[in-house]
């Protein structure tokens, strides 16, 4: 029998449905109950690829007894965090403050009156294993402290809403002054962070931590190394799926060998944009950074994106072997036996794939091989073979025919479809603002880059779709399931669409006034519903939209994609530079003085913020033409924007402005690139 959450939109929650549990979405229903039943609320926080999500719906959620129980002592709210990051936030911060650590699945357990927390943890196993109390023993303990342990429960409630609210943002003082020491400072402290080498430990993108490493590398060549290093372990690794391209989330080694094999549409768009990056940093062009984007191009057209132009969020870690299957595996659609390999391939092309990628008779994952290629070896024709007759063997049709892949929506899609190869892990194809963001501007700068009209084409057509379609009684809406939307916009997503549009603005060879435009007009918006006039820095909720949060709160910490903060400061630096307004620049001040404390003392938790700090310091504008913009795009210049003007000196190429004062007109590139590294 179905409970709540059987006709949601979100297909985490949908995941669901058949629990014994009886699961409520968010919502007054829900917090209504808890709150005159004076029953704890268990709020169970996930998302749809998440592994050890699908883990324990099948296991503790899947249990009656322990059902049983859950039901009658508590009211049980499941939350999708793609939908809810405020909320997810919110709690994940209280998660950490009493754990130390954090993760998902987040489940953490909430006092009915006030919705504040006062006991958490990640996965529960229904016995007690892997060192963790079992499920049914925690229900227990935490409804007896709740009922039994009312003054123990309060100041523990207490304490916790504290830390909260003092979560590290204090206001800045009249007389503080931002400094290049600070700046320099943090991105010594965040290369570090790039640089370490712990064993046993898994690697995870952490691009914002790249970024900035990358955009003091003009500087500082050991920087350059780094960054470059970590482009190389990620074009190369088997974190990039070098069959059917796209990026998987992390590996779960320190040798980016065996993935966690998810993908997620927010890291393959900052992978792709940081490796556009890479590729025109250096005068020695590595071919995978280019190979690695062009096949993530290719994942893209052909696995996640709708036929309206907007792109899905998700694709699952885990998919069925066969339709007889009851639980699916994780990873079996992208890894490979090696006596498969010996059927499928000729005896040259497995000779050479061998020799390519790191495959041997053992394998690497549970007896076969993940594909991690050797960082020396060049893919040369045979092993380029042996690649497409995986991929054919994989999606039942060769890469050349094959230029859109249906994708199963849920789990019983995916067992009733005759794939012509595999059985695929289940995509999540709703449309959510800020991962579509993040994936425009890796495109945009992907054909500023390497000039490929099919990066810019996709960039463009996603958003006219946010354009035309995600604004409703002049508010934007962060999600789109089928074409109905849902969710007022959140920080990240006001924050990284701006960045999108200005990308836009900056690589579109014929557009740029239309992006521009439109980025101030979603600025405006941003700085109406977010903006704190009072101290700066922008609020993750609209003002009218915070009915059901514990606290409002400022995201400053870069996690799996940047702050929106941080982004948003760069934005306001970016659209002083591109329109000549300094009010953008002082509000890109006070914001940077407001979270000024949190990054002299914890400067590697918040590298989007140096990366706005870089901008503040050191952004430049040319006003130039478009066939000198064009050159200029294809080389690394990360604090410029581009402005052009039909109206330049006689003999100039440009014009390099910085916040108040200009260089004098460049005659030729060499002049204008002079000025830009000043």
């Amino acid at each position: 029998m179905a409970n709540n959450l059987l006709n949601t939109q979100s297909l985490y929650l949908r995941k669901h449905a058949y629990n014994p549990i009886n699961w409520y979405s968010w919502g007054e229903e829900a917090l209504n109950k808890a709150k005159t039943q004076d029953k704890p609320i268990f709020l169970s926080i996930g998302y749809s690829s998440c592994h050890w999500c699908t883990v324990m719906e099948g296991e503790a959620f899947s249990d009656s007894t322990i059902a049983d129980y859950l039901n009658e002592h508590f009211v049980a709210i499941k939350v999708d965090r793609e939908e809810r990051p405020d909320l997810d936030s919110i709690y994940m911060i209280a998660l950490q403050m009493m754990t130390g650590q954090g993760g998902w699945p987040l489940n953490i357990f909430l006092s009915p009156d006030d919705l504040i927390p006062f006991y958490g943890g990640t996965y529960f196993p229904i016995q007690p294993s892997y060192g963790r109390v079992g499920f049914k023993q925690i229900l227990e303990s935490i409804n007896d402290f709740y009922h039994q342990k009312k003054d123990n429960l309060e100041a523990l409630k207490t304490e916790i809403f504290k830390n909260l609210q003092n979560n590290g943002v204090t206001s800045p003082s009249d007389d503080s002054e931002l400094t290049l020491t600070l700046l320099n400072q943090g991105i010594e402290n965040i290369s570090k962070i790039i640089a370490r080498n712990d064993y046993n430990s898994p690697r995870f993108p952490m691009i914002p931590y790249a970024n900035i490493t990358l955009q003091s590398s003009i500087i500082d060549v050991q920087n350059h190394s780094l960054a470059i290093q970590r482009g190389i372990d990620l074009a190369n690794g088997g974190i990039y799926d070098h069959v059917g391209g796209g990026f998987h989330r992390y590996t779960v080694d320190a040798t980016w060998t065996v993935p966690h094999f998810e993908k997620m549409l927010y890291d393959n768009g900052l992978i792709i944009e940081f490796l556009a990056n890479l590729w025109s940093s250096n005068e020695e062009k590595n071919p995978q950074f280019k190979i690695a984007c062009e096949g993530t191009l290719n994942w893209l057209k052909r696995e996640m994106t709708s036929n309206q132009g907007y792109f899905y969020a998700s694709q699952d870690a885990d998919n069925f072997t066969n339709i007889n299957d009851i639980e699916p595996e994780e990873g079996d659609f992208y890894i490979w036996h090696y006596l498969d390999l010996k059927t499928i391939l000729s005896s040259e092309e497995l000779t050479a794939i061998s020799d390519t990628f790191m495959i041997t008779e053992i394998g690497n994952f549970e007896g076969k091989n993940v594909l991690q290629k050797h960082p020396d070896k060049s893919i040369n024709d045979n092993v380029k073979n042996a690649l497409e007759k995986l991929f054919t063997i994989r999606y039942g049709e060769k890469s050349s025919i094959l230029s859109q892949f249906k994708p199963a929506r849920n789990n019983e899609e995916a067992k009733s479809i005759n794939w012509a190869g595999r059985i695929p892990p289940v995509t999540d194809t709703k449309m959510i603002l800020a991962w579509n963001s993040l994936m425009i501007s890796g495109l945009a700068r992907c054909y500023g880059v390497f000039g490929n009209e099919e990066y810019l084409n996709l960039a463009e057509k996603a958003t006219n779709f946010i354009l035309n379609h995600q604004w409703k009684n002049n508010r934007l809406y962060r999600l789109n399931y089928d074409g109905n939307i849902s969710i007022l916009a959140q920080a990240e997503d006001y924050s990284f669409f701006l960045k999108a549009l200005l990308d836009l603005a900056e690589n579109s060879p014929s557009h740029s006034e239309f992006y521009l435009n439109n980025a101030i007009k979603v600025q405006q918006e941003f700085d109406l519903y977010c903006y704190d006039h009072d101290k700066g820095g922008y609020y993750n909720n609209a003002e009218d939209n915070i009915a059901d949060l514990l606290i409002r709160e400022k995201s400053y910490l870069d996690n799996a994609t940047p702050s929106p903060n941080g982004i948003a400061i760069a934005n306001l630096v970016r659209l002083s530079l591109l329109t000549d307004n300094l009010e953008y620049l002082k509000k890109a001040e006070k914001t940077l003085k407001l979270f000024q404390e949190i990054m002299e003392k914890s400067s590697v938790s918040c590298p989007s913020l140096f990366s706005a700090l870089n901008w503040y310091f050191h952004g430049k504008s040319v006003k130039t033409t478009p066939e000198i913009k064009q050159q200029l795009q294809q080389k690394y210049l990360p604090v410029t924007t581009y402005k052009i003007t039909p109206h330049l000196p006689v003999n100039s190429v440009g014009i390099v402005c910085d916040k108040m004062s200009c260089f004098e007109p460049a005659t030729d590139i060499a002049q204008l690139l002079n000025q830009l590294s000043k």
